[in-house]
């Protein structure tokens, strides 16, 4: 049986369209890419940063887990610290050279900006 809370269609009142069906908005996972289909790209980032630089590598196609895994693997092999949000991942400090070599040793396509 379909579950039919009227607090999950509060926004619908009335359709006139005879196939018209409610769309939950269940949230689909992405599904992340293999590593060799991957694109990142790795930039140094400095901007909004108080003269700070940053490693940016942005391109990430996947769930949010993965994404924080791939970031744990990169913080811990940089020895610095850093965070992961909306398929971007930023490393603190200039290691653009050391986490490409990083990503060509796990099986990702890079490329440095």
């Amino acid at each position: 049986m379909k579950n039919n809370d009227w607090k999950e269609r509060l926004n619908i009142v009335y359709s006139t369209n005879p196939d018209f069906k409610f769309e939950s908005e269940d949230e689909q996972e992405e599904v992340t890419l293999p590593k060799e289909k991957q694109k990142l790209r790795i930039e140094l980032d400095k901007r909004n940063r108080k003269g700070k630089s940053v490693t940016l590598i942005t391109g990430f196609v996947g769930s949010e887990e993965d994404l924080a895994t791939l970031a744990k693997m990169l913080k811990t092999k940089c020895g610095s610290g850093g965070s992961s949000r909306c398929g971007e991942i930023l490393i603190q400090g200039d290691f653009r050279d050391k986490i490409e070599q990083i990503l060509l040793s796990e099986g990702y396509k890079t490329k440095k900006i």
